[in-house]
């Protein structure tokens, strides 16, 4: 069995209220983490404890199967991380900004840069001052930087924040191929729901610095697939005269709701079979459901 990458045990931070509140949570090479939660609710303390920026005030985690500070630190030299903006020179180029923190962190090799500079699209930006670049490209100039030193892990905190439609995508194709062809674990935090979506492979969900729920992509695509939602006045008549004509592929739910994944496309026919079954049909609608609602029926219909 592989070493997780991170592994943490009831790891809390506070301030002065609980920031990450007793988390315990698992992240495993390949996979690309979502770190989904409201503004506010204990992503970036827990980057800044996985990067080593704070300290737990209790609980321990790991690293690559490492503990304890000094091991720590050590394998934090296989992080790359991402955390707010990155500090850069205004008025030089996107090549003379990664090559003065090429030379300051002592990583050898100058086509280093220009590797990157492909690697994130910022090859063909010559002598631009970053001053002039748009945050896209300042994003990722940023990523650029995260990948310096080639690292396993990559640790990204609300990277897409602010970026335009293109800018996203852009973004989004850069870690896609990161992680297709050079098998980078990403942990990336953010409330853009609808495009961590079309990322992740796994989610942790977190509200006032608690885990929620961690859970796999494919486990929500399950969750949340499409189907009728047939509110009835007697659910177990309604179940039994499903299962009768064969119809398998439905749960009851609590208050006399039951969720249809089949014959969505045919109501009249399911609305006809219930009736002439002796139910009293409420209503009967098509249900689809999204990242974001999951997310929302997760903390109870708050708001994020």
């Amino acid at each position: 069995m592989e070493e997780p990458i991170f592994a943490s045990h009831q790891l809390t931070k506070r301030y002065r209220d609980l920031a990450v509140d007793h988390i315990t949570l698992e992240i495993k090479p390949g996979q690309i983490f979502g770190l989904v939660g409201k503004n506010g609710a204990g992503k970036t303390t827990l980057i800044r404890m996985i990067t080593g920026q704070t300290f737990p005030t209790s609980g321990d985690f790991t690293l690559f199967g490492q503990s304890g500070e000094a091991n720590l630190n050590k394998m934090r030299r296989r992080i790359g991380c991402m955390v707010e903006t990155p500090s850069f020179f205004p008025y030089l180029s996107a090549q003379e900004n990664l090559e003065f923190y090429r030379i300051q962190r002592g990583i050898p090799g100058r086509e280093t840069v220009n590797t990157l500079l492909r690697q994130v699209g910022l090859a063909d930006t010559g002598k631009k001052k970053f001053k002039n670049f748009s945050l896209g490209m300042k994003q990722r100039l940023g990523l650029a930087l995260a990948l310096l030193g080639n690292p396993d892990f990559l640790v990204l905190d609300e990277p897409i924040n602010g970026l335009d439609p293109m800018g996203i995508v852009e973004f989004r194709d850069v870690l896609l191929q990161l992680n297709r062809e050079h098998g980078t674990t990403i942990l990336i935090s953010s409330h853009i729901l609808s495009e961590l979506a079309n990322l992740a492979t796994d989610y942790a969900f977190v509200d006032s610095g608690r885990l929620l729920e961690q859970i796999s992509a494919a486990e929500i695509r399950a969750k949340c697939r499409d189907c009728l939602e047939i509110a009835i006045n007697n659910a177990p008549q309604a179940a039994a005269i499903l299962e009768n004509a064969g119809i398998t592929d439905f749960e009851v739910l609590p208050g006399s709701t039951i969720r249809l994944y089949s014959h969505i496309d045919d109501p009249q026919t399911i609305s006809g079979l219930l009736v002439n079954g002796g139910v009293a049909l409420l209503s009967i609608n098509t249900h689809t459901s999204n990242l974001e609602d999951y997310f929302l029926n997760l903390m109870g219909g708050k708001q994020a």
